[in-house]
């Protein structure tokens, strides 16, 4: 019969004895209480470091709320291990717990970001290329220090074990009395902590490791419901577009969806730098090119920017749950030819129906280097994107969407090619907080330096062309760079800085295009003042190419209230 001097056998220190009477080992709560309460303080800086700074103001009550907020962080985390960490599963529960704690709360340390349900999708749909950046020596530190060594030892603590039955009654009974604690706690300091989480509503997101499991938990939900809703169409009024006598008399319009690139750094909107000067150039010259300077994003991060993008409700009614046609699946079903051209990682689902092209497997010389190009590759891929289309579809008209690399961080000096440098010394790592803030943001601005450069190319080429053409560009999302101690983007929209969400976005317009549509340009530059968001896109493009849908609403068509009557 086993007694509480037996351990669990591991075939190391948890099975060895020492002299007649053995190693008793660790009594199983207080192994599970030294892991709960690691968890609670260690694994929680960001946390903590938080909300002291955001208690600093009310003194000795400040520590008694993060105190008690601290002790029932510590209780919950008993609770779960008492019910979860058990038998065979306390050393791998105790391993997935310290790593979950410990990777969340470097980058929470490192970049300033939350961990939501959104930032749990950018997780999953990170491609190697982006996941690569972000394997930095500090990213090695942590996971040393907060995974490996901790593991370890957890690994190799000596606990007694139990009888079957005697060990679910105590870890139940615990369990419950440890939770019901925290709960008094909580309840006894509610109005503080109800006060705190109002005036800074980020905080929430950064409870380690629930932040993480509940972030992931909901995103799985979210994309299996997608995976079982069948396929919503939308325009089924559609009527079928005229085609053109010839295809260069037929509209083409090339929507250049941006990486990363935030308003306030857009020289054409203001910005002290000139990070825009080919452009800025092309106006001088008498391009017509405007410039909108108060645009929002649908979202903060490009796995929720772009479907919603390409989403006829706009940010306040889209669902990312909800199975749904979008704008080229419109346009398709109006008689147009449709192309996606990507650079980067992937359309997020809008391109699953239309002709697609990916650049990371192309191995040209001068533009990519291993599995990264630059984007003047879409460039290069365009014209032979085009010519693949369908010829019917041609000469009613052609949408090609270009998704760039763009401003995609940490690795900014990653993004641009070694003439397109001028801003000095730039940031050479992926690792933020080594380098000095206005040296990441040469490295930031010299990106946008490049993405001018490359929409300025692209216009240059389309000038060409004597049939209606356009272009626009948006940007995804923005970016911090250090703002307020935050990097990168993912914020929850609601908490998120401006610099994540406020975007540049241009559009271009040959004579004929102008002609086509009966556009006032000084109308429209006057318009380009005025707020501006992602809703507008869908009907804008739509507008572009006069397709009529109940779907499409001529009120957030940028262009409709330029147009002259006839």
């Amino acid at each position: 019969m086993r007694d509480d001097r037996q351990m669990e056998p591991s075939g190391g220190a948890d099975a060895g004895s020492s002299g007649a009477g053995g190693v008793r080992g660790w009594h199983p709560l207080a192994a599970l209480t030294l892991l709960a309460g690691w968890l609670a303080t260690v694994g929680n800086v960001p946390l903590w470091s938080a909300v002291l700074r955001a208690q600093a103001a009310l003194g000795w009550r400040g520590w008694v709320v993060t105190l008690a907020w601290g002790l029932a962080l510590a209780l919950v985390n008993l609770a779960v291990l008492a019910w979860l960490a058990a038998g065979p599963l306390r050393r791998p529960v105790g391993v997935a717990l310290l790593a979950l704690a410990a990777v969340a709360s470097y980058f929470m340390l490192a970049y300033g970001i939350v961990v939501d349900a959104s930032m749990a999708a950018n997780v999953f749909q990170t491609d190697w290329r982006e996941a690569r950046d972000l394997l930095t020596p500090g990213l090695l530190v942590a996971l040393v220090l907060g995974v490996a060594l901790p593991g370890w030892l957890w690994w190799r603590l000596p606990v007694r074990r139990w009888p079957a039955r005697r060990a679910l009654l105590v870890r139940g009974g615990v369990g419950a009395a440890a939770l019901a604690l925290a709960v008094a706690l909580l309840w006894l300091s509610f109005q503080d902590l109800a006060a705190l989480m109002r005036n800074d509503r980020a905080l929430r997101y950064l409870i380690n490791p629930y932040n993480s499991v509940y972030a992931a938990l909901r995103h799985g939900v979210g994309q299996r419901a997608l995976a079982s809703e069948p396929l919503q169409p939308i325009g089924l009024d559609v009527q079928p577009l005229p085609a053109a006598a010839r295809e260069d008399e037929a509209p083409l319009v090339v929507l250049v969806v941006g990486e990363t690139a935030r308003a306030a750094n857009w020289g054409l909107n203001g910005y002290a730098r000139d990070t825009t000067p080919r452009l800025r150039a092309l106006i001088q010259q008498g391009q017509p090119i405007v410039s909108f300077v108060a645009v929002t994003s649908c979202g903060t991060n490009t796995q929720t920017s772009v479907p919603c993008l390409f989403a006829p409700e706009g940010r306040a009614r889209w669902n990312p749950s909800r199975a749904q046609e979008n704008l080229l699946d419109l346009l398709q079903r109006a008689g147009l030819a449709v192309t996606w051209l990507d650079n980067q990682s992937g359309c997020k689902g809008v391109c699953a129906r239309v002709p697609s092209r990916q650049t990371d497997h192309l191995q040209v010389p001068g533009l990519c280097r291993g599995d990264e190009c630059h984007d003047e590759i879409l460039l290069r891929e365009l014209p032979g994107a085009l010519q693949a289309l369908p010829d019917a579809a041609r000469r009613v008209g052609t949408l090609a969407v270009l998704h760039m690399m763009g401003s995609h961080g940490p690795a900014y000096f990653k993004r641009t090619p070694a003439g397109f440098k001028p801003f000095q010394p730039e940031c050479t790592t992926a690792q933020l907080q080594a380098c000095e803030p206005a040296h990441i943001v040469n490295a930031y601005d010299n990106t946008l330096r490049y993405t001018d450069h490359v929409l300025a190319e692209l216009i240059g080429w389309l000038a060409q062309r004597r049939g209606p053409t356009a272009l626009l560009y948006v940007s995804d999302h923005g970016e911090s760079l250090g703002e307020g101690g935050l990097y990168l983007h993912g914020m929850p929209y609601a908490v998120a800085p401006r610099e994540q969400k406020e975007v540049p976005m241009l559009l271009w317009a040959n004579d004929a295009m102008q002609r086509r549509l009966g556009l006032d340009w000084a109308c429209l530059q006057r318009r380009a003042q005025e707020p501006a968001s992602h809703d507008h896109v869908f009907h804008t493009v739509a507008g572009l190419f006069g397709v009529r849908s109940a779907v499409v609403d001529a009120g957030r068509d940028l262009l409709a209230a330029c147009r002259r009557a006839g």
